[in-house]
């Protein structure tokens, strides 16, 4: 990774401070830091004992493991050590170290799918590897090569592709995490630092199943995210209202909203299919509530990597709960969406969005 000119690099430096969805391509995070590891470089360990593998249809989302796990140092008097996979493991770490007291961490969510060829695909990855960046450099944590990280990653899941389910209702989650292990309790940019990713066979992310409605809770006393904050840095909730023609809308992205991989793709979809109007907007509970009084709101659903697409069918909002109309209407939308996307994923339609890992 070649160092930008001074100049360059304070101005990348500014701009991460705008936030994650700023496109921070700089150092940003560490100016020691020029170099990268390789995958070339990477060193596997293979496990001695493996685990069975679980039933598909009883996997509770996040309590299995593989057998494997990524990791990589990174210090500033040495810089990127060789990434290593290795056996699953615990970690070791100081009590002073930064990510347990000041948050110095951020971690991403994509998937690995065992299409219907048998063909192990990942999703849309490159999206993830830049908002992980993105996320690095505005937590004050190194660079380092999307790419080869990548890369690394597609070596990871090739080692653990058996735990990549035989399955098109159950998938592979891999979560890339990166922490500060910085051992004081001082509060600075970390000296030390650890990127390591896990991968867990997942099913459906709510207990309900993987497409029935859920409820939400909004509370005005408390905020999540905020302008100038990181609520940018890793829930996206869109809502299909129609007045005087059909519109699809979602918040913008203004530094509070994530940048979800699958929100940007059924924003994608939508535009490409050209049949209603699509829109990045604000949307406030009032704005919402009167809608719903209108008989304007045909359907809402919530989107990420976990859930994939989730409809909504009941909001408490000041004690009241304000019913959305979603599965009375299908839910025509959401399920198109959803159909498709899991079309793409499982590979029963060919794109450009997936990556063959084997």
């Amino acid at each position: 990774m070649a160092s930008p000119p001074p100049a360059a690099a304070a101005l990348a430096r500014q701009d991460c401070n705008n936030g994650c969805s700023a496109e921070c391509t700089g150092e940003g995070g560490s100016k020691e830091v020029v170099e990268t590891f390789k995958a070339k470089d990477l060193i596997i360990t293979p496990a001695t004992v493996l685990k069975e593998k679980p039933d598909p249809n009883t996997l509770v989302f996040g309590t299995v493991f593989t057998d494997h796990m990524l990791t990589v140092e990174w210090s500033s008097e040495f810089g990127w050590e060789k990434p290593h996979i290795k056996p699953l493991q615990n970690l070791s770490l100081h009590p002073g170290s930064s990510a347990f007291h000041y948050a110095v961490e951020l971690f991403e969510g994509l998937k690995a799918f065992r299409g219907v060829d048998n063909k192990i695909r990942l999703f849309r990855p490159s999206l993830n590897m830049d908002r992980m960046y993105r996320s690095a450099m505005r937590a004050t944590l190194p660079a380092f090569d999307k790419e080869e990280l990548l890369e690394c990653m597609q070596q990871l899941v090739k080692l653990d592709q058996e735990w990549v389910p035989y399955s098109t209702c159950a998938s592979l989650y891999i979560r890339p995490t990166f922490i500060g292990t910085e051992p004081s309790l001082g509060v600075k940019k970390p000296t030390k630092a650890l990127l390591f990713v896990i991968l867990s066979p997942v099913g459906p992310y709510f207990s309900s199943g993987s497409f029935n409605p859920v409820s939400l809770w909004a509370n005005p006393k408390y905020v999540r995210a905020w302008k100038g904050g990181t609520g940018d840095c890793k829930m996206g909730g869109f809502s299909f209202l129609g007045a005087r023609e059909e519109e699809l809308a979602t918040p913008p992205l203004d530094g509070i909203i994530l940048p979800g991989v699958t929100r940007q793709s059924i924003l994608d979809l939508a535009h490409k299919w050209g049949e209603f109007k699509v829109s990045e907007r604000y949307l406030t509970m009032d704005d919402l509530n009167t809608a719903v009084e209108e008989n304007r709101v045909r359907e809402m659903f919530g989107s990420g990597t976990a859930c994939v697409v989730c409809p909504v069918s009941n909001i408490l909002y000041k004690g009241e709960t304000i019913h959305i109309p979603t599965m009375e209407n299908g839910p025509k939308l959401a399920s198109r969406i959803l159909d498709k996307l899991t079309d793409i994923q499982y590979g029963r339609e060919e794109s450009d969005w997936t990556i063959t890992v084997s």
